[in-house]
């Protein structure tokens, strides 16, 4: 069995726009909020973790009603071409809001734009294990995720080109820009990408159905309540809730250091200027690298194993930091493994979760997984923050050392959603090398 790589690709391109969109998100909302409104830190950072709370609660919700979706093209794509329909159209009211200089309008635009953008972001994701056989998950999700750093580049590109350093800038370009790439990379997909048929093949190749009983969703879900194959088994609802656990902890971890690492870097080692970004970049650059080979690897030796290799580099990179008293490029050697290290974990944790479920909860435990890691992400920067302030700059890198051992803890307990190894179908055939 071998991966698509051409489908996966085509795939990808929704993860792509979506990657694209928070790059300007993260980086431009911010800039307006403060540069045009003069919100202050405070109600700026509120704003900016809206995304996060909306997203605990819409992703489980959008990720069920997809998976109960049944329309002739499938039931992810009317989701993601709606969602980003939409979201394009809100976004682009926010380079108006600015330049008119109208709070209202800006903050009700954005508040809109999240909530399309969390309309497609459970079912987009979910649809690259709805069109990947089981087995061939972990390397499929690291094209995936190959794509969504691609998206985020060509946005960082865009910014770097299109923002004069003379003052007032006028964002629309970008936004231009970003709203370009969402809809192309979406017309792509859909012109390229046949859901329905591709999902039902899917489904014969993993042996959950045969080609006479491919059913629709809605008749699959009828079918299994029937039989009571909806519940999962107590230990697979063990593993599950363990395996998300893991990933709430190693959120809480990574997010730590990479939200206030630029005052760490200051505070503590003596950086000026934008220099901190560059330890930030090795990690992204080091990731990108990794995501297809650490696909390759995941396939051979599973996923687990590579989840828990991935969390001892990361543990290893945070434990050594501790003890630099000053930057040193000695650092960023720590950082390339920060990056590796977290390309490993990101690469399978998605497919972990979705292997413990049927085809017809695919969209649900995709929520689950968001669930868990935007709690995370809510929650890491104010409890991190506190130890900051009240206690010490130097907390940060032990806080992220407490938080990924009690990951690997809570990992080393998951007994299920590692490859399932494929079955030959005579002895001969475990001799087989492939060509």
């Amino acid at each position: 069995m071998k991966l698509n790589y051409k489908r996966t690709f085509f795939i990808g391109l929704a993860f792509l726009s979506i990657s694209a969109f928070w790059q300007m998100y993260d980086n431009i909302v911010p800039l307006i909020l403060q540069g045009t409104f003069h919100l202050n830190e405070t109600i700026t950072g509120m704003i900016m973790a809206a995304d996060n709370v909306l997203a605990v609660f819409l992703l489980p919700l959008l990720g069920s009603l997809s998976d109960k979706a049944d329309t002739r093209f499938g039931r992810r794509t009317p989701f993601i071409v709606v969602g980003t329909a939409l979201a394009v159209a809100f976004m682009m009211l926010l380079p108006l809001a600015d330049n008119l200089g109208n709070l209202g309008l800006f903050v009700g635009s954005l508040l809109f734009l999240l909530i399309a953008m969390g309309l497609y972001r459970s079912p987009a994701v979910a649809l690259m294990p709805d069109l990947t056989p089981k087995p061939l998950r972990s390397q499929a999700n690291a094209i995936i995720n190959l794509m969504g750093a691609i998206g985020g580049v060509y946005t960082l590109i865009l910014i770097s080109v299109l923002l004069k350093d003379d003052g007032k800038s006028d964002y629309t370009p970008v936004f231009l820009g970003v709203a370009f790439i969402m809809v192309l990379a979406v017309v792509v997909l859909v012109c390229t990408i046949r859901e329905k048929k591709l999902a039902a093949e899917v489904l014969i190749e993993d042996g959950d159905a045969e080609p006479e009983d491919v059913i629709s969703p809605a008749e699959a879900r009828t079918s299994d309540a029937a039989a009571g194959r909806t519940r999962l088994a107590p230990d697979v609802r063990r593993s599950l809730v363990m395996i998300l656990l893991s990933i709430f902890l190693w959120f809480m971890a990574y997010n730590a250091v990479t939200t206030a690492f630029s005052r760490y870097a200051r505070v503590v080692w003596g950086m000026a200027g934008g220099g901190f970004a560059n330890c930030l970049m090795v990690a992204t650059v080091s990731a990108i690298i990794g995501y297809i080979p650490i696909g390759i690897i995941s396939a051979k030796f599973g996923r687990k194993v590579c989840i828990l290799g991935g969390l001892a580099l990361m543990f290893i990179s945070f434990f050594a930091a501790i003890f630099f008293q000053e930057f040193h490029p000695a650092i960023n050697v720590g950082f390339v493994l920060i990056g590796m290290g977290w390309a490993a974990v990101s690469v399978n944790s998605l497919p972990m979760v979705v292997e413990m479920c049927k085809a017809g909860d695919v969209g649900k435990y995709t929520g689950l997984y968001y669930t868990f890691s935007m709690s995370a992400q809510i929650f890491t920067p104010i409890l991190s923050g506190a130890f900051l302030q009240y206690v010490s700059y130097r907390t940060l890198f032990p806080y992220a050392c407490v938080f990924t051992v009690m990951a690997m803890v809570t990992m080393s307990m998951v007994r299920h959603g590692d490859n399932r190894p494929e079955r030959k179908k005579t002895l001969l055939e475990n001799f087989d090398v492939e060509d």
